[in-house]
């Protein structure tokens, strides 16, 4: 089934540019000369993205609301106009993960429950598996409404994924809904690989981008990238220096098209920070030797996220630089960026600035 776009645009050009391009990326196209035409297929029909050329922006304001208040639409991505392939690339990449986010694939895994407060405890078979949570059979007459601690191996798999998990649904027979609550980021990392590799359907996600990190602190990090996503969404982040791999969740807060991008890391836990710490000091390690870096896109939020939690403690030039100057024209940002590496290249910080 490929990805299916909804186009308001009333110049006929632009449209066969567009779906001159669009085709190239296996993106088919519903084309609208007009608002009201366009809030009449949002509310009927689902597409994964919503691409507006309109100069109003009341009117372009009013069918994006009408296209979050339709359930079928409420998470399609929203683009605007913007030339060349490269942003168009990384809005496909959106696309294609909100629409497999809660693909599930058929699968039989023995799966212990427990509940510290009830004393319940229960293996339970799954019938199929998500990135969101799992369905599992349980007894028909089982009361204990969780949430669970839930314990499981992928098929293949030695590594144990421990993850909350809350009903979402049950039905009279016995089965029930189980959502992942909390599931952290090199569990979540491994179970979308085993995913895409078992998934029924022929359509893939697009593989991680490659990208080239100029600047790291503890709480963010720079990365020059072609097709930088959108200010807002949320990514995976992974990262290699020599024996050293670290998977980390982060939420772009600048973005500069065909540049690159500021990322805010999320850091929830002491244990998240002492990873990138450790990161950190195998690159001061190894000899001005770049690291690997890898990111693909996790969600885009329709409104601007809130911040990830930040230890207390942690204060971060690079953060408040995305903070003060995230409007600053990219040629004027990155000046801001190179400043602020030269200040901090000559302090022997533990916080200190990949230089680039």
């Amino acid at each position: 089934m490929s990805l299916k776009s909804l186009v308001l645009c009333s110049d006929e050009k632009i449209v066969r540019v567009l779906r001159r391009v669009l085709s190239d990326l296996e993106i088919s196209i519903e084309h609208c000369s007009d608002p009201d035409s366009a809030i009449h297929k949002l509310t009927r029909q689902r597409f994964e993205s919503i691409i507006i050329d309109c100069t109003d922006v009341k009117v372009a304001t009013s069918v994006l609301k009408s296209a979050r208040s339709a359930p079928c639409n409420k998470r399609a991505v929203a683009v605007a106009i913007m030339d060349g392939h490269n942003g168009l690339r990384a809005a496909r990449a959106l696309m294609k993960r909100e629409r497999r986010r809660n693909a599930r694939v058929p699968v039989q895994l023995s799966v212990a429950l427990s509940n510290p407060k009830t004393g319940f405890q229960q293996n339970a078979p799954t019938t199929d598996l998500s990135e969101g949570g799992m369905a599992v059979q349980l007894g028909q007459r089982q009361k204990d409404s969780g949430p669970w601690q839930t314990r499981f191996k992928l098929p293949g798999s030695e590594n144990v994924i421990e993850v909350i998990g809350e009903s979402a649904w049950h039905n009279p027979g016995g089965q029930v809904g189980i959502r992942f609550v909390d599931l952290q980021v090199d569990a979540a990392h491994e179970l979308r690989q085993w995913l895409n590799q078992h998934s029924p359907e022929g359509e893939k996600d697009d593989p991680p981008v490659r990208c080239r990190l100029t600047d790291l602190s503890l709480g963010g990090c720079y990365l020059e990238i072609a097709s930088p996503f959108p200010s807002g969404t949320r990514i995976v982040l992974s990262m290699r220096v020599g024996d050293l791999e670290l998977h980390v969740c982060g939420i772009v807060r600048v973005m500069h098209p065909e540049v690159g991008m500021g990322v805010e890391l999320a850091q929830t836990t002491r244990e998240q920070r002492n990873q990138v710490e450790r990161f950190i000091q195998s690159l001061m390690n190894a000899g001005g030797t770049l690291p690997e870096l890898l990111v693909e896109p996790e969600g885009l939020e329709s409104v601007r996220p809130e911040a990830p939690a930040q230890p207390a403690d942690l204060e971060d030039p690079l953060l408040e630089l995305f903070q003060r100057k995230a409007a600053l024209p990219a040629e004027l940002f990155l000046s801001e960026l190179r400043k602020q590496r030269s200040t901090h290249r000559s302090e022997s910080s533990e916080e200190s600035i990949l230089p680039a």
